[in-house]
């Protein structure tokens, strides 16, 4: 396969790492300590400062609500800092503020999220270990200039990596296995999924466009220089969510993204599809919003080594194969969709369904093109004066509850004919939830946010149109 110089894209991590923790603004470093809280360290903690979490069991969950700040675990004699949540607990690591970064963590038995970011402008998540940590791995939302690199995760229901709404962001260099999806890049732009190791998920990498969110597409993705293997385990997501129907054996899928480079990638012994391209028609579902265009266009397959892949597809992709091409036992690539402007670069080395339309590209390779993160920091998201409802809701509340489709949570049209008129009512929930129903699960208490926001969130999800 094709390289690109993995040292000079390494330094570049490290490089762009640098500028995002923004180190020359360091004041002091606070150490942790078993049987001390992390976060009342964070609460100590200024802007530039770095905590120091000592080996050991910190049985919490830690919300970083200011910028600049480094959450850092010491590992000594391969004993690393370990959050636990027992299974009691929902989240290990949630961020709201700009310019941070969180590295070195063991995080193991969260119902929730392992790390997840709310609306946190350039973030760093690298060198932590994540298993069994609930729906979510590692999860920013509505960020920007990001980087997550040199992660392992492992059994997460629905996303190992997920990245939801945002912009500029690098997923390099992880491993992500026994999971539903492994990384997943939604309604997001300007991304770069490169080196990753991705096998024995349900699906291994997706790029698409879930309709009802707030932001409503997904572009310039490029996924290249992947190991992308046997992702055939059984689908354990919650039932009726948007990953449960993502089909047992699938290797990249693209759907509704545009503009989407895959190239340079290993991709083998996926038994459902080696990369799978549709439009949102393929799940009826989530054909409800007329504000996301729901095909993907300007797909660039590029050179790719690929083989023993959908062994298992679907039968309207294999039986025509099998017509024109007797004893074939597998598809590499299958086009169900309806999107315009596609390439291959080398067609005849791939069994394929459905490219008839597309051409050759003229593209040849994205080596030029080492990183999307931003060599300055982006500015602190700034928030206007009645605007607190809605940045809640873009950065905390709508990743689980889509404005008419079902995620995670109730989509919001749900919530609001249950809570019309009582604001109220949704606040003190939102702080104090319990579960109603046996087709969600139950719902991580954000008590953490202020009264205020609450308050403001609730009013916004009861008046927002879609």
């Amino acid at each position: 396969m094709k390289r690109i110089c993995k040292e000079m894209l390494m330094l570049s991590s490290l490089l762009v790492g640098a500028l995002l923790v923004n180190a020359g603004a360091r004041a002091a470093d606070i150490i942790v300590k078993p049987g001390q809280a992390i976060q009342d360290a964070v609460t100590r903690a200024k802007a530039g400062d770095t905590i120091l979490v000592e080996p050991g069991i910190y049985k919490e969950t830690v919300y970083i609500d200011k910028d600049d700040i480094t959450l850092r675990g010491v590992i000594r004699a391969s004993q690393w800092p370990t959050l636990e949540g027992e299974k009691i607990r929902n989240d290990a690591v949630l961020y709201s503020g700009s310019g941070i970064t969180v590295e070195n963590l063991k995080i193991v038995n969260y119902k929730g999220n392992g790390i997840m970011g709310q609306a946190g402008n350039n973030f760093v998540i690298r060198n932590n270990w994540i298993i069994d940590a609930g729906i979510y791995g590692i999860f920013p939302e509505f960020g920007k200039n990001g980087l997550i690199e040199h992660n392992v995760l492992s059994g997460i229901e629905d996303a190992a990596i997920y990245v939801g709404m945002c912009d500029n962001v690098d997923v390099l260099h992880n491993e992500v296995f026994d999971s539903v999806a492994g990384i997943e890049i939604e309604n997001s732009r300007h991304q770069i999924v490169d080196g990753n190791y991705v096998h024995d998920n349900t699906g291994g990498i997706l790029a698409f466009i879930t309709p009802g969110l707030p932001i409503k597409t997904a572009y310039d993705i490029i996924i290249r220089n992947n190991f992308v293997v046997n992702n055939n385990h059984v689908n354990f997501a919650i039932p009726g969510s948007i990953v449960s129907f993502v089909s047992k054996g699938t290797g990249i899928t693209i759907m509704a993204a545009d503009d989407v480079v895959v190239e340079n990638n290993i991709i083998t012994d996926n038994e459902f599809i080696g990369i799978g391209i549709a439009g949102l028609e393929f799940i009826s579902a989530v054909r409800s919003d007329p504000d996301s265009e729901p095909n993907a266009d300007r797909v660039q397959i590029l050179n790719n080594l690929m083989w023993n892949n959908g062994t298992n597809a679907l039968p309207q992709v294999m039986e025509p194969l099998k017509a024109a091409m007797p004893g074939i036992k597998g598809v590499d690539i299958a086009n169900l969709g309806q999107g315009k402007g596609g390439c291959i670069l080398e067609k005849d080395r791939y069994v394929s369904v459905g490219l008839d339309n597309y051409s050759k590209c003229e593209l040849t390779s994205t080596a030029d093109t080492l990183t999307y993160t931003l060599a300055e920091p982006v500015p602190v998201r700034q928030i206007a004066a009645g605007e607190k409802g809605k940045a809640a809701y873009f950065g905390i509340c709508a990743g689980c509850h889509a404005y008419s489709v079902k995620m995670i949570g109730p989509p919001t049209v749900v919530v609001k004919a249950l809570y019309q008129g009582r604001p109220e009512a949704l606040a003190e929930y939102i702080a104090n939830p319990v579960k109603k129903r046996p087709d969600y699960p139950e719902m991580p208490p954000q008590n953490y946010i202020s009264a205020e926001v609450r308050l403001e969130v609730a009013k916004y999800m009861l008046s927002v149109e879609k």
